[in-house]
């Protein structure tokens, strides 16, 4: 089972990226059936959740991103995505795919993400 990451990079400040979650070796019912979310780790920070969104597409943002990120899911293609609109120095760190299915958490390897001011 793999997550893969990708869409990381280094923007400017007001910038957008997309990152994207590839998941292999599950079948598309228990993908169907996994909340998917996105973390991110600052150096000398802890990891902290991004957003998430479940099998009902409910989706819940941290404060410090809500109104400017974006997650959603494709199901039939095993993705997730995270859309970032207006990105902040902040929000650099590494970002990373996160599945949980049946109590039981996956990690992608992490992508990174660079917002010069």
């Amino acid at each position: 089972v793999q997550l893969q990451a990708s869409g990381g990079g280094l923007v400017q400040t007001g910038g957008s990226l997309r990152l994207s979650c590839a998941a292999s070796g599950v079948t598309s019912s228990v993908f169907w059936a996994s909340d998917m979310g996105w973390y991110r780790q600052a150096p000398g920070k802890e990891r902290e959740l991004v957003a998430s969104i479940t099998p009902g597409d409910s989706t819940n943002y941290a404060d410090s991103v809500k109104g400017r990120f974006t997650i959603s899911r494709d199901n039939r293609k095993k993705m997730a995505s995270l859309q970032m609109n207006s990105l902040k120095p902040e929000d650099t760190a590494v970002y990373y795919c996160h599945r949980r299915w049946e109590r039981v958490d996956y990690w992608g390897q992490g992508t990174q993400v660079t917002v010069s001011s």
